[in-house]
């Protein structure tokens, strides 16, 4: 073989080589690794949600309330009703938990109008307002904050803060009252934070303890100035204190509280 074919035979294979690199070139060129190891081909940059997370807003879900359109019902259904029956307006409504004398916790509305403070059982499941328990606002003489406690020897106790309002200092409840679990003539009334606090936005902003107790005071203060009650001094205490809880067998509370019989909660199929 000649040098000038030998030459060209040399350029051919240059020229293979350098169409070679140019089309593996078009190629993806693969992501450098920062660690410098071995990527792992199950590593994503997606956020998935941990399984505790997804365990919490399943049990959320048993709640009814947290059904779309729930609480927006409660609301109409509410309105009307304080329309109809004495044509005051509503300023706020709030999702809390009622907290007897008894420890028994139990899911309530609770709305601010310009003259009371409504306290409404409201069924979530059947949609519809079975009690309203009315509070006059231009009553209401003293509130209490503070965290709960119970006699030393008590069987069923609760942790967290709670709200404690109070609408006759002069009547104290009788001892029959404070051992019957369904007193009615108890002279105050606490609530706590609802569970499905946590569960969204909107549901930490209407079961939020701090502002809804800071939206009452104001309330009170209004409706005291316009219309004092009589024989009362005018003005609201507030207080940081603890709140007690005076029972020490607390048996039905254990049972109601653990199973949250006082909620509108899903509560499973039941079948053969």
């Amino acid at each position: 073989m000649s040098n000038r074919e030998h030459n060209q035979e040399f350029q051919m294979v240059e020229q293979m080589e350098e169409t070679g690199e140019r089309k593996a070139g078009y190629r993806k060129a693969p992501e450098s690794n920062p660690s410098g190891g071995k990527e792992s081909p199950f590593v994503t940059s997606e956020s998935t949600p941990s399984a505790n997370s997804y365990a919490n807003q399943h049990a959320m879900r048993k709640f009814f309330v947290t059904r779309p359109g729930a609480f927006d019902q409660a609301i109409e259904d509410l309105k009307i009703h304080v329309i109809k029956n004495s044509g005051e307006t509503a300023q706020s409504f709030w999702l809390l938990s009622e907290v007897d004398h008894w420890n028994n916790e139990r899911e309530r509305v609770v709305v601010i109008t310009d003259a009371n403070l409504l306290v409404c059982k409201y069924d979530f499941i059947m949609l519809s307002c079975l009690q309203v328990q009315r509070i006059p606002l231009n009553y209401i003489d003293r509130i209490c904050c503070g965290q709960f406690i119970f006699p030393e020897r008590s069987l069923d106790k609760r942790e967290g803060e709670g709200l404690r309002i109070y609408w006759d200092n002069l009547k104290e409840p009788s001892a029959l009252s404070r051992w019957n679990p369904w007193a009615t003539d108890i002279p105050y009334a606490t609530f706590t934070e609802h569970p499905v606090k946590n569960s969204s936005e909107r549901f930490s902003a209407i079961c939020q303890l701090s502002e809804f107790t800071a939206q009452l005071i104001r309330a009170i203060q209004t409706a005291q100035s316009k219309n004092p009650a009589p024989g009362k001094t005018s003005g609201v205490v507030v207080l940081n204190q603890p709140l007690l809880i005076d029972t020490y067998m607390g048996f039905m509370s254990f049972i109601g509280n653990r199973n949250k019989l006082g909620y509108s909660l899903a509560r499973g199929s039941v079948g053969f």
